[in-house]
C-alpha cells in the first residue's frame, strides 16, 4: 500500500505540473499587464517620461519580459526569483501578489478559504447522512408509495438549477420566515464578546447556504445509491443469503450495501469535488466570503495570481479525490488490489 501511495504521490505530481503550466499559459494569453495594474493611479500624478521609467522598471522587476516557461518555472519555484535570486515560488509557499487587493495572495485567501471548507464539509456531513439511509430505504422497500414519492422529490431537486432552490429557499427562510439572514457570513458591525458568540453568528449564516447545498445533492446522491442497491439485492448471493436465514438486517448491510459501495464511492468523490466548484454559485448568490466569490473577483479584476492560486487549491482537491477513492476501494472490495 505505501509503495502505491508513493507512486500515486508521484504521479499527482506530474499531473499538477502539467495542469499549472497550462493554466498559467492560458492567463498568459488575455490580454492585460500586472506592471500596469500594479501602477493603476499613478499615472495622473506623474510625468509621462518617469512614469514611462518607472514601468518598464517595474516590468524587469516582475520578469514580465522572460520567456513565458522561464516566468512559469519562477511563479512555480523552479527558477530563481529576479530580486533576490533565491527560489521563492509556489512550491516555497509564495502564492504570488494580489494586484487588486494590494496584499500577498496566501493572506487574501486565508478567510476564504476557511469559510469554503467549513461549508463544504458541513454540506457534504449532511447530505450523506440523508441520502445513503434514504436511497437503502428506498431500494429495499422499491414499488412502494414511499419509493415513488422519494423519487418524484428527488427527480423534481436533481431538475432544478442550483441558483433556483437558492432562491425560493431564501424567500421563505429569510424574507418570509426570517429564520436566518439573507446573506454575509458574520453581523455587519456586531462586536463579540467571545470567540463562542462569533461562531454562533457565522453558523446562523451559514446554515442556509448549507442547507441549500444538501437539499440540491439529495436528489442525484440518492438515486445512485437506491440504484446501486438496487442492482446488489438483485444478485444470486443475496438470494443464497436469505434461504440460509439470515436476518433481513444483515443481508442488507453486511452483503448488499458493501459491494454496493464500490460503484458508490466513485459518485461520493466525484460529487464532493463538484460541490466545491459548485459553490462558487452559492457563495455569490448568498454573499459570502468564500473561494467561489473570492474567483470571480478575481477575474472580473483580472488578478491572475489570484486566480491562479485558486485554481491550483481546486486542482489539488481533484487530486486528492483520485487518491481518496482508489485507496477507498481496496478497503470496501478485498477483491480489488490497489498495492499492484
Amino acid at each position: 500500500m505505501g509503495k502505491y501511495i508513493a507512486k500515486r504521490f508521484a504521479y499527482m505530481a506530474l499531473v499538477f505540473l502539467i495542469v499549472s503550466f497550462l493554466m498559467y499559459s492560458l492567463y498568459n494569453l488575455i490580454p492585460s499587464d500586472p506592471a500596469r495594474a500594479e501602477l493603476e493611479g499613478m499615472k495622473q500624478t506623474l510625468k509621462p517620461d518617469e512614469y514611462e521609467k518607472m514601468y518598464q522598471d517595474l516590468r524587469v522587476r516582475m520578469g514580465l519580459d522572460d520567456p513565458l516557461v522561464i516566468r512559469y518555472a519562477r511563479w512555480m519555484g523552479l527558477w530563481p526569483d529576479v530580486q533576490d535570486q533565491g527560489f521563492n515560488g509556489l512550491l516555497q509557499g509564495n502564492f504570488g501578489h494580489s494586484n487588486f487587493f494590494k496584499q500577498d495572495v496566501i493572506e487574501v485567501i486565508k478567510s476564504p478559504m476557511s469559510n469554503t471548507i467549513f461549508i463544504n464539509i458541513f454540506s457534504t456531513i449532511a447530505a450523506l447522512g440523508i441520502t445513503i439511509p434514504l436511497g437503502i430505504y428506498c431500494a429495499v422497500h422499491k414499488g412502494k408509495k414511499i419509493d415513488s414519492g422519494v423519487q418524484v422529490v428527488t427527480m423534481v431537486g436533481y431538475s432544478m438549477p442550483i441558483y433556483i432552490i437558492a432562491l425560493i429557499f431564501m424567500f421563505f427562510f429569510c424574507v418570509f420566515w426570517r429564520i436566518f439572514p439573507i446573506s454575509g457570513t458574520k453581523t455587519a458591525g456586531a462586536i463579540y464578546n467571545s470567540g463562542w458568540e462569533e461562531f454562533v453568528d457565522m453558523f446562523r449564516h451559514i446554515c442556509l447556504p448549507v442547507i441549500v447545498m444538501t437539499f440540491a445533492s439529495l436528489g442525484g446522491m440518492t438515486r445512485y445509491v437506491r440504484s446501486a442497491m438496487i442492482d446488489a439485492l438483485s444478485m444470486d448471493y443475496i438470494r443464497t443469503a436469505r434461504a440460509k436465514g439470515l436476518k433481513e438486517k444483515v443481508v442488507i448491510y453486511s452483503h448488499a450495501w458493501r459491494n454496493a459501495l464500490l460503484p458508490i464511492i466513485t459518485s461520493i468523490i466525484g460529487w464532493f469535488i463538484s460541490i466545491f466548484s459548485g459553490s462558487v454559485i452559492i457563495e455569490n448568490t448568498f454573499s459570502l466570503n468564500g473561494m467561489g466569490s473570492l474567483y470571480w473577483t478575481g477575474l472580473n479584476n483580472l488578478d491572475f495570481e489570484l486566480v491562479l492560486a485558486i485554481q491550483m487549491f481546486y486542482t489539488i482537491v481533484a487530486l486528492m479525490g483520485s487518491l481518496i477513492m482508489d485507496i477507498s476501494y481496496g478497503l470496501v472490495d478485498p477483491r480489488v488490489r490497489v498495492d499492484k
